[in-house]
């Protein structure tokens, strides 16, 4: 009896052992969930301003094929255009605790409370294609993105040099983007800084169309109701200056001709318009910034030093060069 006993006694202690090495192999499993895979993959959590646009679509698509050819596993949010969608997505990343978070910011200001909960966290984040105001740059290791104020000087030295000859006054209207949105402010700094050069180039009305295409006929519509003369519209986008091309037709005016239009992006609806004469001018911002934050965010998950500012590279179009440009665009 004592032997069976001992026996007993030994059984129990082993399936204890057992039962604690299963619990804590479970412990290990969870933890282990959201971040780096043991395998050493890298999970980013990336929050998108949303669908606006074909230039937001080429991005969103660039993004995530570069991740699936990265071999980054990426948590994406679309945030409908709302800051309070993003700071939730970027909450619900720090909670997961990934790897790298990136996000294309849908304002500016405002961000500094979440930027210094994942910089607390230890989580490197990358802003691209919209930067942000804050005044603390460590919150964040890189922006990768365009030059929004360049774009908008481009656009503005162009209609200088074809207005140069002008002896009266020309009329502009502006579609802005988003109230707040870093492309909105830049584009509309440069284009402003640049027209300055000709006193006879006033821009007569500005207000946001929120760079949609719907939002920029409706505007438009208003522009031309108000203002019997108008010579020149400089849009924010493509997509509002494809939006106000149907306003202007719809007026009886002949887009490009009676209104010269002068946008930003060059996606190819855009560029199809620019080739057919009905856009005058577009100073490009590229969205396939997928292979380069794929490469950055590697870089700062191996803590390597990294540029506190990447610009993309881009150019400019003319009705001519947009022609030669459209069998070979990829967005």
């Amino acid at each position: 009896m004592r032997t069976q006993s001992v026996r007993w006694r030994a059984v129990a202690v082993l399936a204890s052992a057992l039962l604690v090495g299963g619990v804590a192999a479970c412990g290990n499993s969870d933890t282990g969930g959201g971040g780096s895979t043991d395998d050493g993959k890298i999970t980013m959590g990336f929050s998108q301003v949303g669908a606006e646009s074909g230039w937001r679509t080429a991005n969103t698509t660039s993004i995530k094929e570069s991740a699936a050819a990265a071999g980054i596993e990426l948590k994406f949010d679309d945030a409908q255009q709302k800051q309070e969608n993003q700071i939730k997505a970027i909450r619900n990343y720090i909670q997961q605790k990934v790897d790298v978070i990136a996000f294309s910011p849908v304002v500016e200001s405002g961000w500094d409370t979440v930027l210094k909960e994942a910089k607390d966290a230890g989580i490197p984040v990358i802003l691209t294609d919209r930067s942000v105001d804050s005044a603390d740059k460590t919150l964040y290791k890189t922006f990768l993105g365009s030059d929004f104020v360049k774009e908008g000087r481009l656009a503005g030295e162009w209609l200088v040099e074809q207005k140069k000859t002008a002896s009266g006054p020309v009329n502009i209207v502006e579609l802005q983007g988003n109230t707040g949105a870093a492309p909105a402010n830049d584009r509309k700094k440069g284009f402003g800084e640049a027209i300055a050069a000709n006193p006879n180039l006033k821009i007569i009305a500005s207000q946001p169309g929120d760079f949609t295409r719907a939002g920029g006929k409706q505007v438009m519509e208003q522009f031309l109701k108000a203002n019997p003369k108008i010579d020149v519209l400089f849009a924010h986008n493509d997509d509002m200056g494809l939006g106000a091309l149907e306003a202007i037709t719809a007026a009886g005016k002949v887009p490009g001709k009676d209104i010269m239009i002068i946008t930003v992006d060059a996606v190819k609806d855009g560029m199809q318009a620019l080739a057919d004469g009905k856009f005058n001018f577009i100073a490009e911002c590229s969205p396939l910034l997928g292979p380069q934050l794929m490469d950055l965010a590697k870089k700062v998950h191996a803590g390597e030093e990294v540029p506190p500012r990447i610009e993309t590279e881009e150019t400019t179009f003319t009705q001519e060069q947009a022609k030669e440009a459209l069998p070979n665009r990829k967005y």
